[in-house]
């Protein structure tokens, strides 16, 4: 891959050991040459991806998750560098980073293309996501009703506690808490995960990933709440509609030439068969 010669780095200074961590890294950049930016702030100042080469985010998947708008704008891929809890989109650990952060600056490493959600609740009401659409009641104390199109043909009306539509790579997130399937990344398709339905029949669906979903509230006199990511809201009252369908943006996520997708679910679900026994 190309080399990094401007790289932006995103700091969570709230996660333990962060600014440490991002000062060590951004001296390594510096001695390669490497220009930088670096930012606390969230949301992200206006244009600050702009021009860069990568941009470099050390926190947890939450961090992250807040640069992806803008990363998915200005086509800047990410590297993750997780000083949080669990880490699926953080592919880098702290010592990870230190050991392989000069040979990612000279191009030793691989991008993934990662795809998103587009949602809309109206005009001037629209969102990405790389995770998931969650659509559940503002107050989340009742059962909502739901009705799903799927392009020109009517899924169902559900009656449960929301409805998380996901991309494969939020398959690990949300969806999978709430019963629903593992995804691998590159699978071109959108699952739809009842939650706590009413009907106990209600399941998972999988969609491809050129259909538009459409789903109305047609719950009484009731204010729905639309989360992206699970950090920004949208909402919508009853005979509202939201679409959702896949972005033509990506997510550009920079990996290590060795990651292996399910070496990392055998690690981060504690699964118990690994390379070893698999080879047995």
């Amino acid at each position: 891959m190309q080399p990094i010669r401007r790289l932006a780095f995103v700091i969570n200074e709230q996660k333990t050991g962060a600014p440490e961590l991002a000062q060590l890294l951004m001296a390594t950049a510096r001695e390669a040459g490497v220009e930088i930016d670096h930012t606390a702030r969230f949301p992200l100042p206006d244009g600050f991806l702009k021009g860069a080469d990568a941009c470099c985010v050390i926190g947890g998947d939450g961090t992250l998750l807040g640069v992806v708008g803008a990363a998915a704008r200005e086509q800047v891929p990410v590297i993750g560098v997780n000083r949080g809890s669990l880490g699926f989109l953080t592919t880098f650990s702290a010592e990870e980073a230190r050991a392989h952060f000069a040979g990612l600056l000279t191009g030793a490493y691989r991008i993934a293309t990662r795809a998103l959600l587009d949602c809309s609740t109206g005009p001037g009401q629209h969102d990405l996501a790389l995770n998931d659409v969650v659509i559940k009641d503002e107050v989340n104390s009742r059962l909502v009703r739901l009705e799903v199109v799927a392009g020109d043909e009517l899924v169902a009306d559900y009656h449960c506690d929301g409805l998380i539509f996901t991309t494969p790579t939020g398959s690990t997130a949300y969806n999978l808490s709430a019963g629903g399937p593992l995804i691998h990344p590159t699978a071109e398709v959108i699952a739809m995960t009842p939650v706590c339905p009413h009907t106990l029949s209600n399941r998972s669906i999988i969609f491809r990933s050129d259909i538009k979903l459409r789903v109305y509230n047609r719950t009484a006199s009731s204010r729905l709440l639309v989360a992206m990511d699970g950090q920004r809201n949208l909402a919508f009252c009853q005979g509202s509609l939201v679409e959702i369908s896949v972005s033509p943006l990506k997510l550009a996520l920079v990996q290590r030439d060795d990651y292996s997708h399910f070496a990392v679910l055998r690690t981060k679900l504690q699964w118990s068969g690994g390379a070893a026994s698999a080879e047995g």
